[in-house]
């Protein structure tokens, strides 16, 4: 939670947040109690505690830390929730919540896969990768399509998946170790540190054929980088902006003249626009997952005091996977 006397963190910091101790909650009349036993932490998180304009309402200051989360269902009055089912859902930084069913997304099958990975693979990482790939990007067997925060969650499923549809993928990322990940892990085709190189020749070398999709999680300069690379009719899918500031967004080139030259297009994508179509992703990427064709890696920290400090590694890029905190067993 937001500590009092403090209207909009500058920036996020582990003293952002306090830890509040409390009795745990009783199910009310068409309600259910859920032990929260995964929390997610995603690049969103920082716009939701910014002061600028988002998509979504701050969290109110005093407020539970919104997150994605998986949990069990300990009681219920719900018919649609009987005691027992896993549940993934919007429930947020603690160990105890009480839902009416409006913040949960869908109850998880535990045969389907780790249930961790409800929480990437099966759940708005996965559908974030996979629609606004399929949707947005709209890919073709032989196109190139560039990924930005390659190794991330999202980033690492978008090139796989733009690999099984026969795509040639070129990851960027921002260490030795990710740009091995990329390689060895994730099977990009090319993959670049962008602290080591040129970004824009490097990427000049490793898309002889020009990009056609650009997979776009950063923003800024090395989305810049990337524009003068598009060809004809190329399609711009904007997921994230981790490399711009909450607060006004500092001036860079201006790339309007090579959208009209290349008749290119760009998209915003926000998952939670489409939560609906959340079931056809799951099932397609479980079937891959099956077929041994999706690898992942988790950071996992243990302990909700330590969330704080979980996200922080997000957001300064010193995880290797997807960042989760696991609150119970």
């Amino acid at each position: 939670m937001c500590s009092p006397g403090v209207r909009v963190p500058k920036g996020v910091a582990p003293d952002c947040f306090r830890l509040e101790e409390a009795p745990a909650p009783a199910a009310g009349a068409g309600q259910v109690l859920i032990r929260v036993l995964w929390l997610s932490c995603d690049p969103a998180m920082r716009g939701w505690i910014a002061e600028g304009p988002n998509y979504s309402e701050p969290v109110p200051l005093g407020g539970v830390m919104r997150s994605f989360t998986l949990g069990r269902v300990e009681a219920s009055d719900h018919p649609d929730y009987p005691v027992g089912v896993y549940v993934l859902g919007r429930q947020g930084w603690q160990n105890w919540a009480i839902s009416d069913g409006s913040d949960i997304d869908r109850i998880v099958d535990p045969e389907q896969g780790p249930l961790s990975a409800n929480l990437h693979l099966f759940g708005m990482t996965g559908l974030t990768a996979y629609l606004g790939l399929s949707d947005v990007g709209r890919p073709k067997p032989g196109e190139t399509v560039v990924v930005s925060t390659a190794a991330g969650a999202v980033g690492a499923l978008v090139g796989q998946i733009a690999g099984i549809l026969g795509c040639r993928t070129v990851g960027i990322t921002g260490s030795p170790e990710k740009v091995a990940d990329c390689l060895d892990r994730y099977g990009y085709d090319a993959a670049l540190n962008y602290k080591d190189y040129e970004t824009a020749e490097a990427l000049a070398d490793a898309c002889p054929a020009g990009v056609d999709i650009y997979y776009d999680m950063t923003a800024g300069w090395i989305s810049d980088a990337v524009m003068g690379q598009i060809n004809l009719g190329a399609r711009v899918v904007l997921v994230g902006t981790m490399a711009l500031p909450s607060g006004p967004p500092p001036v860079g080139p201006r790339y309007s003249r090579q959208m009209l030259v290349k008749r290119a297009t760009m998209t915003g994508f926000l998952v939670l626009d489409h939560f609906d179509r959340l079931e056809e992703a799951v099932t397609a990427l479980a079937a891959w997952y099956r077929e041994g064709r999706l690898q992942y890696r988790e950071d996992v920290t243990e302990g909700l005091e330590r969330a704080p400090l979980a996200l922080m590694t997000l957001l300064d890029g010193s995880n290797r996977g997807k960042v989760l905190v696991k609150l119970a067993e």
